[in-house]
């Protein structure tokens, strides 16, 4: 690819001198670190279950290839594509969703699978980028001079999506999708009175799961008084203490043998356990390096859809790494989700790589002619 010159024009020569080379980068190193850390964490866990050790070990490194190609695919894409793609694929998911209720697989007294034979799929994973380019596309509808009720269209399909979620239920999509929401309704020119109606509807949403769901009352008084079962934080915080700052060496941690999530919403754990505090910090680091870079992309940008669908990508993203990472140190209470592009998963992984894949592709420097628009 080096070899393209600058004045290249076929789809990969200008994909290659406009998308933003660091942060693709970055995701390659998360998925070579994700790799190391699913290889250290899940023969225990599969044994543990009764699968063969490497099971997990091989479904990922089948995931990772076609979650990369996701990921580069969906980058050479232009913003008009990429509104047209998430929209027809929030559309689907989102029936995807609806269907989850009736005939859903339920795992841990949440309905949130379609199986088909051997394979699963969770659809609400796909929501959460593909609302977000929805929600862009309405937003900036209402900014434009087409008169369509951009801002009504997009409150109506949030109480939409979150109804479905709540009815799981699924309350970590829930708060990630809301927040990614609300951040891009701010930035379309939410009115100051709108934003604390928001603020308290959000307060009086957190109160009324704490009485409606045992399991968030549970989890909730659990980091506050310490009441309830804390055998999970407890062990994951042991890991990180027996991590130190190099860590134990690879293969050498314990928490992985006791932890039943340990190659999912714990492998942070694993990471501060066998590699150390360093790595912990390279993990925030290029969590943060992607976030950041992608905001830094749009000083200066115009087209409201572009801007708005960044917020709300980048947004999602961040926010979901740092619900994995606090949950596993006790900041926070604890709520099943992936680290991205870390942990094990199939729906997980390649809804974070189309997410990732369309954020790439909206900050893509865009010339006069070069790209559509």
């Amino acid at each position: 690819m080096t070899n393209f010159t600058r004045a290249d024009r076929s789809v990969v020569g200008q994909w290659w001198w406009t998308v933003d080379r660091w942060t693709l980068a970055t995701v390659g190193a998360l998925m070579f670190m994700g790799a190391i850390l699913v290889l250290a964490a899940s023969p225990a866990v599969a044994t543990r279950i009764g699968l063969d050790s490497f099971h997990m070990v091989r479904q990922h490194y089948v995931m990772l290839p076609a979650a990369f190609a996701v990921v580069v695919g969906v980058s050479m894409l232009s913003p008009r594509q990429v509104r047209r793609l998430g929209v027809l694929l929030f559309l689907l998911f989102l029936g995807l969703t609806s269907l989850t209720l009736f005939y859903g697989t339920e795992i841990k007294g949440a309905t949130r699978w379609i199986s088909v034979g051997p394979a699963s799929l969770q659809p609400s994973e796909f929501l959460k980028p593909t609302f977000a380019i929805f929600a862009a596309w309405m937003f900036s509808l209402k900014m434009s001079e087409q008169r369509v009720p951009g801002n009504l269209i997009a409150i109506l399909a949030f109480a939409l999506v979150v109804s479905l979620l709540l009815q799981q239920p699924d309350l970590g999509m829930t708060a990630v999708i809301t927040a990614t929401w609300f951040a891009q309704f701010f930035v379309a020119g939410l009115p100051f009175i709108w934003v604390i109606l928001f603020a308290g509807l959000g307060v009086g949403g957190l109160i009324g799961a704490y009485v409606m769901f045992h399991h968030v009352h549970e989890r909730v008084d659990q980091f506050l008084k310490g009441t309830g079962d804390s055998y999970q934080i407890d062990r994951a915080l042991d890991a990180f203490q027996n991590g130190g700052l190099y860590g134990r060496g690879p293969g050498e941690g314990s928490v992985k043998l006791v932890l039943p999530d340990a190659h999912s919403d714990f492998i942070f754990a694993v990471a501060g356990e066998e590699f150390g505090l360093v790595v912990c910090l390279l993990l925030v680091a290029c969590f943060a390096f992607i976030v950041l870079r992608a905001l830094s992309r749009m000083v200066g940008e115009h087209n409201m859809f572009v801007l708005l669908g960044v917020t709300g990508l980048a947004t999602g993203f961040g926010l979901q790494a740092v619900i994995n990472m606090a949950s596993s140190l006790h900041l926070m209470p604890t709520k099943g989700m992936t680290l991205p592009f870390i942990s094990y998963g199939g729906s997980s992984i390649i809804a974070i790589a189309l997410g990732v894949g369309m954020l790439l592709a909206l900050t893509r420097k865009r010339f006069p002619g070069s790209l559509d628009t």
